[in-house]
């Protein structure tokens, strides 16, 4: 095997990189990341890092020289501009081109824009990456009226972070529940529930329509006419996938880069792995792109078996979790289109699991406080949509 180049520097890239090294491949690999830090986790940016405000460092997967001691190279802050196929060879924003023996495109997602008036003006954030953090913390502190749009997973763990800071906070969701795509309206009810005892303000089917200012970001004004002041405005509308040097190279592409079972793109020579993909799940009967750290793990670990002629079939069962004020959110395989939804336990003493089932089999699990309802369902997710052999 030539050199491997892998175009991406976050989690599935670190698991690539031990994958490759612990199943005995020696030769080169070479590492490239558009931002200037090694590998780092990511789901502490809206949560304690946001709070605690630690060295960058603290966030890394492996300190000191672990990378160089791998015998990777590595090209950290530096994007990746096109890939040529046809010749094997990346072009780095920087003018320099890489040559690739074999290529791993483990790019992540990036926020997802917002199209308004004002969205350019100071005082408007997105939370994506550690930059992200560092420009918003400063203006965080600053800030007394706080607008959230959107009631996914950051979007209400900023506002939980905010809140236990004392800050008035509005999150702004458009659709008739908060965390809709994710969950049940249990899970919403009571999520909605909790943040609006602690004095967060939660307005569902708002729509943006601009953000105004004079120089600064002052108020935002919704799509009914409503106008809201605002001293800093987060957009939280989701991830996109950084999928576009692959389509620009002519990978199979669909909201996310196309890879079979084991990672494999649409060219022999080309995988891809984590946040990015959307891959066969023969468990769930359907095409899926997963932003998960599990997903980003398991599926490096599929690709670099695949690399290694030991190929392993990645179809798993996601798992997702969010931390919120003293809550844990732990959330096992994918709820949508479920049949029957049954909640077990303490829903008023926040310590409770909903279980969902399709055809009377268990698809998915939430689980609030419930660590071991959300292990146990776990390991019956996996049992029974396992798919026939």
């Amino acid at each position: 095997m030539s050199e491997v180049v892998i175009a991406g520097a976050g989690q599935a890239a670190a698991q690539l990189v031990q994958s490759l090294r612990q199943g005995g491949y020696s030769g080169s690999i070479r590492m490239i990341g558009d931002e200037p830090y090694a590998p780092y986790q990511r789901p502490p940016l809206s949560k304690k890092f946001l709070t605690e405000r630690p060295p960058a460092e603290t966030l890394y997967f492996r300190a000191g020289n672990f990378w160089s001691e791998q015998g990777v190279s590595f090209d950290f802050g530096i994007a990746v501009a096109s890939i040529d196929r046809a010749t094997k060879r990346i072009a780095l924003q920087d003018g320099r081109n890489v040559d690739y023996g074999t290529l791993i495109i483990a790019t992540g997602t990036r926020a997802r824009p917002l199209p308004i008036d004002g969205a350019e003006l100071p005082g408007v954030f997105s939370l994506r990456q550690i930059d992200d953090v560092r420009r918003l913390r400063g203006p965080l502190d600053n800030a007394k009226n706080i607008v959230i749009v959107g009631g996914g997973y950051i979007g209400l763990e900023v506002a939980a972070v905010a809140r236990g800071e004392g800050r008035e906070v509005t999150v702004l969701e458009a659709e008739d529940r908060v965390m809709k795509r994710v969950t049940s309206p249990v899970i919403s009810t009571f999520m909605q529930d909790f943040h609006d005892k602690r004095g967060v303000v939660i307005r569902l089917g708002a729509r943006l329509a601009a953000i105004e200012g004079e120089g600064k970001v002052t108020r935002v004004r919704l799509a009914d006419g409503a106008r809201l002041p605002a001293d800093l405005v987060l957009l939280a509308v989701g991830a996109k996938p950084n999928d576009d040097i692959a389509a620009a190279a002519g990978l199979a592409c669909e909201d996310g880069v196309i890879v079979d079972e084991h990672g494999r793109t649409s060219d022999p020579d080309v995988y891809a792995a984590g946040d990015c993909t959307r891959f066969p799940s023969r468990r769930y009967g359907r095409k899926l792109r997963l932003e998960c750290v599990q997903n980003a793990i398991d599926q490096a670990k599929a690709v670099a078996a695949a690399m290694l002629g030991k190929p392993l079939l990645y179809d798993p069962v996601p798992l997702f979790w969010s931390d919120q004020y003293e809550l844990k959110l732990q959330m096992a395989g994918l709820s949508e289109g479920y049949d029957d939804a049954q909640t077990v336990g303490d829903v008023a003493a926040a310590r409770f699991s909903v279980e969902y089932r399709k055809g009377g089999k268990l698809i998915a699990v939430d689980a609030v406080n419930d660590g071991r309802a959300y292990m146990s369902g776990r390991k019956k997710i996996a049992e029974e949509t396992q798919p026939a052999a």
